[in-house]
């Protein structure tokens, strides 16, 4: 049986997001919240934030057990992008980009069902 859980409007680019999201795939979930807690990145604390809504999601909507629980895919999507200026040299503006990200994890228990 699959669980997800879904940050919406992340204020981090997508890029930076994906490079701490790869490690976890695969792993057991509690291994994986262990793993990003170590990694010193605003991603990582955007990613077990929502790893920890996957997991509560599992328990209480699906009754599962936590020690079973497999990080299936944990997915990172582009979000909208705020375009911004910013002052540069002789008075012109230096177009700004603040880039947003949806993050999705899918939890699964190793059955089909």
């Amino acid at each position: 049986m699959e669980v997800q859980a879904l940050t919406r409007y992340a204020h981090m680019s997508p890029k930076k997001v994906r490079e701490v999201a790869r490690i976890i795939q695969g792993r057991k979930a509690a291994e994986a919240v262990d793993y990003l807690t170590l990694i010193p990145r605003k991603s990582a604390r955007l990613i077990v934030k929502t790893l920890k809504s996957a997991i509560a999601n599992a328990e209480n909507n699906r009754n599962l057990s936590a020690d079973t629980l497999i990080v299936k895919s944990a997915i990172v999507e582009n979000g909208p992008v705020l375009k911004r200026f910013k002052a540069g040299a002789r008075g012109t503006a230096m177009p700004r980009r603040k880039k947003m990200s949806h993050i999705r994890i899918v939890l699964s228990d190793g059955n089909s069902n």
